[in-house]
């Protein structure tokens, strides 16, 4: 019975250490933008500029720093969950970002091996903020995960929520920012 107590207590030293590990790098992975702030409204370039919507649709500056070990690329994904459908909306899907790529510059080209994966407005580029009229402030989460695969390659027609839960399945850690924009 010793035995066993031991072992159950090994065991559950060596998970909570590797947990907590693992959380205690996550807690050091994070995005910056210098082309809009945190929790604060997108500017005219990063709305889009069809739909009723005026921007100039450029993707922003985006930055992250502190991914943690056995990271092997990372996946973005820009997505509005208080769009009004069961899915929110999802803005850019952007992967197999190296993982000695830290940053993408505002309006950046997405070359091989990075892919763009169709979004819901249909095309495989960055596509602004846009909300229904009158359906208030809507929240853009820009999230970057530091995945423990080096590339991912979606199926055929995936939707852009199943290629979100596959890069949730290879996800070591996360980091957002987040930006408003609302339109009356």
């Amino acid at each position: 019975m010793k035995f066993l107590k031991s072992a159950i207590a090994l065991l559950l030293t060596t998970f909570l250490g590797a947990f907590f590990m693992q959380n205690s790098n996550a807690a050091e992975f994070k995005i910056t933008s210098t082309s809009f702030v945190d929790g604060q409204t997108l500017p005219k370039e990063q709305i889009h500029s069809h739909f009723g919507c005026t921007g100039e649709n450029t993707s922003p500056d985006l930055k992250w720093e502190g991914a943690p070990k056995g990271t092997k690329s990372f996946a973005l994904i820009v997505h509005d969950p208080d769009a009004p459908r069961p899915t929110g909306w999802y803005h850019w899907i952007v992967l197999n970002i190296p993982a000695d790529v830290t940053s993408l510059k505002k309006g950046q080209q997405i070359n091989s091996p990075m892919m763009q994966i169709k979004n819901d407005f249909g095309g495989v580029t960055y596509g602004g903020a846009c909300p229904p009229k009158g359906h208030g402030v809507h929240h853009y989460n820009f999230t970057i995960y530091a995945l423990e695969s080096a590339g991912l390659i979606p199926s055929p027609g995936s939707t852009p929520d199943s290629v979100e839960r596959q890069v949730k399945k290879h996800a070591l850690a996360s980091a957002t920012i987040t930006a408003l924009y609302g339109r009356e």
